[in-house]
């Protein structure tokens, strides 16, 4: 398997000679409700990866287990970045990435948050002016998976299903079982539109976006490789085209 913290130098040395793709799999440290652990968003990421470098030839990046969280940081176990030390994180990694050889970089993230998937898609803009034959992929796990329903809807029976719901659950169940803690009860938050809060935790105090009851193992199956397939697609587009 091509982790790259898993090679020798002269291994690295030959693989970069048969592919310029990396992947990061991007995560958080944060609460996932009462029965997913803390860095669930990194698992799926890594997962993911791992399942695409069994079908392609990329390497795989060590993960990125700290994200920018906002609506969780009053939870417990929950760790945010700014949005600075993201950025300035990820433009680093992909300038070592560069530097070691890989052209095409693709950064996938298990973790949703709107400002934290700015920061990513900021970062990846900065390396597109700085280094002029790099490639960048920028990929939010949760628009992978809304592209993949679009063509199997029964995937998922929640609607409106997000963070520590069925999704996440049913992931956890097929990729780590052994760190799934049972489930947990349906649960939506309750933010006020548009008012910023301080105590987030008071309107969303259980921290799941959905209703895990619902999920099974072999539903987590069925969705890593649904999103397998479409990232191996994004992949395959970035290496081949010369337009990016």
């Amino acid at each position: 398997m091509p982790h790259w913290e898993n090679l020798t130098m002269p291994g690295f040395e030959e693989l970069r000679q048969r592919t310029q793709t990396v992947i990061l799999p991007i995560g958080s440290l944060e609460e996932h409700g009462p029965h997913l652990p803390l860095g669930t968003d990194a698992f799926h990421a890594m997962e993911l990866a791992r399942r695409v470098a069994q079908r392609r030839e990329v390497l795989v990046a060590p993960p990125l287990f700290y994200g920018m969280c906002r609506s969780t940081r009053e939870h417990p176990g929950t760790v945010s970045l700014s949005g600075d030390a993201l950025r300035a994180i990820l433009q680093d990694l992909g300038r070592e990435f560069y530097r070691q050889g890989m052209r095409n970089l693709v950064f996938i993230s298990g973790h949703a948050g709107g400002t934290h998937m700015a920061a990513i898609t900021e970062a990846g803009e900065a390396l597109l002016k700085e280094l002029p034959d790099v490639k960048v992929a920028v990929v939010n796990l949760l628009d992978l998976l809304r592209e993949v329903l679009t063509g199997q809807p029964d995937l998922v029976k929640t609607k409106g299903d997000g963070h520590a719901g069925e999704i996440e659950t049913a992931i956890m169940l097929a990729a780590y079982p052994h760190l799934a803690q049972g489930s947990a009860p349906a649960e939506w938050p309750a933010f006020p539109k548009y008012i910023l809060v301080r105590d987030k935790r008071r309107h969303w105090p259980g921290g799941v976006w959905g209703d895990p009851s619902q999920a099974t193992k072999n539903q987590g199956e069925n969705i890593l490789q649904a999103e397998a397939d479409r990232l191996i697609q994004v992949i395959d587009l970035l290496d081949k085209s010369e337009y990016f």
